[in-house]
Order: C-alpha cells, then sequence, then structure tokens
C-alpha cells in the first residue's frame, strides 16, 4: 500500500490550500471499507487528526479545530482523497499526513475522532505552513 500527499506549500492567512492523498497497491476487496484520514503534526506538539472519510458512504469526521474551514472528499474511482482547506490560519502550520485504515467502516462512527493507531498506513507528509 503506497499512500503520496501533495498540495502543500506556503499561504497566507485566510487563504486556502488543497492537499491530496492517492492511494495505490490494494484492491477494493482487500480493503472493503476502508477510510483515509487526515492528521497534522506541528513543529513540539503530538500528532492531531484533521479530518477522515469511510470510503463506502463518503461519511465525513472532522476535528473541532477545523469544522467549517476544510473539506474531505474522495474521487473513488482515483482512489484519491482531498482536503480543501480555506480560512487558514497560522496555527494550521504542520505537516500533514493521510493515512489508510484497512478496517474504519467496521469501527465507524468513532466517539472524537479515529485514533491514529488504527490507522496501518501512512503517506510522507507535504508542509503547510501559513503567514499572519
Amino acid at each position: 500500500v503506497q499512500l503520496v500527499e501533495s498540495g502543500g506549500g506556503l499561504v497566507q492567512a485566510g487563504g486556502s490550500l488543497r492537499l491530496s492523498c492517492a492511494a495505490s497497491g490494494f484492491t477494493s476487496d482487500e480493503f472493503e471499507d476502508y477510510g483515509i484520514g487526515w492528521f497534522r503534526q506541528a513543529p513540539g506538539k503530538g500528532r492531531e487528526g484533521v479530518s477522515a472519510i469511510k470510503r463506502s458512504d463518503g461519511n465525513a469526521w472532522y476535528s473541532e479545530s477545523v469544522k467549517g474551514r476544510f473539506t474531505i472528499s474522495s474521487d473513488n474511482a482515483k482512489n484519491t482523497v482531498y482536503l480543501q482547506m480555506n480560512s487558514l490560519k497560522p496555527e494550521d502550520t504542520a505537516v500533514y499526513y493521510c493515512a489508510l485504515d484497512p478496517d474504519y467502516g467496521s469501527r465507524y462512527p468513532y466517539v472524537g475522532g479515529p485514533p491514529a493507531f488504527e490507522f496501518h498506513y501512512w503517506g510522507q507528509g507535504t508542509q503547510v505552513t501559513v503567514s499572519s
């Protein structure tokens, strides 16, 4: 399984970015109801769950810190998940990772968001920097 993020960069506060996560190396028969999550880690801080989406029905979860500003979506034909980030703030600065949980659907819904340890496959991360 391979996950490749793209779309990070430098943007001013109030601006927008769209991250992409292209997933490959597996079939829908192997992971029937997987989920893709976005996590971020700022310097000196722990990893934080941002958003996640269930492949089978598109049900989405958002952390309170991004709700109303970020939108997660998926193109199942391309095995790609997007994170549209609007109204960016300096505190959104972090390395953003996408990750795949093969059994996401069996544990959905999560109370308080999906735990990172359930996501077995991770991308290399993409830097998002928001200047004030």
